[in-house]
């Protein structure tokens, strides 16, 4: 969602699918051409290294993208396909990757939801969980993936996907983010797929680190990293303050919160939209700020449990 001014956003991204580009020594770019409201330009896949390389997020099932990625690494040896998560557009490219190279594939494991699901949910998330992928070595939190000239430390980055990490370069200072913060827009956190509880603490463990620069799933490379964190952190913050602030006014839904909080947001993102409300009410129902009748659902009515001081 980027209908706010109070992120400096990054739009200009003009590599094109298929295209090698080293943007720092040690870490080359291939684009995916699977543009969309949601994709951007298309996924970011990195190679990480020169001779014996790791590939970070092969992207979705695209035979063109995949090519791409194995014509840049030829001559030399992937030992490693690092996944930061399990959406359709990062994990499901390693099938092939694999069979190609051989490499071993590291994640943090299976696709799963944030919390179950409600016996009342009747609809599900639009969040294209890849529910097939299976890695061969499990990583967690602080975990070191290494290879030749490079050592990437894990981070636990739960929030968009309860599966969320991040690969961290602390001698270079310098981290790949995956769709935990992107320089183009906001991430989406859509319940029971992602945890606004958890992408919160998320993002405030990452403004305490000292890497800079951010390599993301989607877009522009982000210099100044833990500054724009904390831009991300303001702006979930005034987003939950304007979900109070239209509650203040009476009960309502969800989409008419969206109509009154997301102004002149792109129509085919008002359902990502909607979750992302959900995924603050989940939060502030937790925290009896908020009520609803049954379980915080998609279709659920939500009131303030007192009015605001």
């Amino acid at each position: 969602m980027s209908d706010n001014d109070d992120i400096p956003f990054n739009r200009d991204f003009p590599l094109a699918p298929g295209v090698v580009d080293e943007v720092v020594p040690g870490v080359r770019r291939v684009l995916c051409n699977n543009p969309s409201p949601f994709t951007f330009t298309g996924t970011v896949s990195y190679i990480v290294g020169k001779g014996n390389v790791a590939i970070i997020d092969p992207g979705p099932v695209d035979e063109a993208h995949t090519q791409a990625l194995l014509d840049a690494v030829r001559g030399e040896t992937v030992t490693h396909i690092l996944v930061t998560h399990t959406h359709n557009d990062h994990s499901p490219g390693v099938a092939r990757i694999k069979a190609a190279t051989g490499a071993t594939v590291y994640a943090e494991g299976q696709h799963r939801a944030s919390r179950p699901a409600y016996v009342s949910e009747t609809r599900a998330t639009e969040s294209g969980g890849d529910w097939n992928f299976r890695p061969d070595r499990i990583l967690k939190d602080g975990d070191v993936v290494e290879g030749d000239g490079w050592r990437l430390e894990v981070i636990a980055t739960p929030g968009h996907t309860a599966n969320h990490i991040a690969f961290a370069w602390p001698e270079r200072k310098l981290m790949f983010v995956g769709d935990h913060v992107m320089g183009w827009s906001t991430s989406i956190v859509a319940p029971p797929d992602g945890s606004m509880v958890d992408y919160m603490a998320s993002l405030e463990r990452l403004a305490l680190r000292d890497e800079q620069l951010y390599f993301s799933g989607h877009g522009p490379e982000i210099p100044d990293a833990v500054r724009f964190v904390k831009f991300l952190i303001r702006h979930r913050k005034a987003r939950e303050a304007s979900i109070l602030h239209r509650l203040a006014k009476g009960e309502a839904d969800i989409p008419t919160i969206v109509r009154a909080s997301y102004i002149g947001i792109d129509p085919r993102l008002m359902g990502a939209a909607g979750y992302s409300v959900l995924a603050h009410l989940e939060d502030l129902v937790a925290r009896d700020v908020v009520a609803t009748d049954g379980d915080p659902t998609i279709e659920g009515i939500y009131r303030l449990v007192a009015p605001l001081a």
